[in-house]
């Protein structure tokens, strides 16, 4: 059986692609291998506000398999004033335009998650939630998670917050958007006031018995509490 291997590369922005780019998307064609193109339109920049970027959104992904012949689009809209995918304008954008190719076409699109808050916190456990339900509810296959503290901080990721994703994302599964809209809603008032302030939260070796790679008691019960918070708003998890 050929081996094969799985590549990832990035449109520029906004729409954009180099040399370097289709040299890479070339050779990984003729070898056979899977690639995953990535893209994130930035909410805010040249292509302006929610609805000029939602068609950005849905160009990029449109691109990525109709010219750049790739199997999987990572997604990933970006608020330009924090630098987030789990704003309420981003969560909006990349959910129009997954739920508008999920009825139109059979891609497979994923999509990252860029929090504001650092781990151990409740701000950036509430950021993945209302991203995960979002991703969920309109129809995307792969969540790509968790860069937490905008994935610019050193030793600032932990296991527990991917464990947030995909839970969230597995007490979404079968929900109506109409009854997953409400609950977002509520779940991002809850941390959107924050982003002036977001905390820095703790480095994994800080929030982790980093020899038995589990979380510390802090961080689970924090963890706990914000399932608590999530069922409240409407989340039966």
């Amino acid at each position: 059986m050929k081996p094969f291997d799985a590549h990832e590369v990035s449109q520029l922005n906004e729409m954009k692609m180099d040399m370097a780019g289709l040299n890479m998307l070339a050779g990984w064609g003729a070898n056979g291998d899977i690639v995953m193109m990535e893209q994130m339109p930035i909410f805010g920049g040249y292509v302006g506000g929610v609805e000029e970027t939602a068609i950005c959104d849905v160009a990029t992904m449109i691109a990525s398999f109709a010219i750049f012949d790739c199997d999987i689009h990572l997604d990933g809209p970006i608020h330009i004033r924090w630098g987030t995918t789990s704003t309420r304008e981003t969560l909006q954008i990349a959910a129009h335009a997954a739920a508008a190719l999920d009825q139109n076409t059979d891609f497979l699109l994923a999509n990252q998650y860029y929090t504001l808050a650092g781990p151990c916190t409740q701000m950036c456990l509430l950021e993945i939630a209302a991203q995960a339900m979002t991703d969920t509810a309109s129809g995307r296959e792969l969540l790509s998670g968790v860069a937490s503290a905008k994935g610019v901080a050193q030793n600032m990721t932990t296991g527990m917050e991917a464990r947030m994703m995909g839970e969230v994302s597995l007490a979404t599964c079968g929900m109506d958007v109409a009854d997953v809209n409400p609950v977002i809603d509520r779940v991002v008032g809850l941390y959107e006031r924050d982003f002036g302030h977001a905390p820095q939260g703790k480095r994994f070796q800080d929030c982790y018995d980093v020899k038995e790679l589990e979380p510390t008691d802090e961080y689970v019960d924090l963890y706990d509490q914000t399932i608590d918070l999530l069922g409240n708003c409407g989340l039966d998890m």
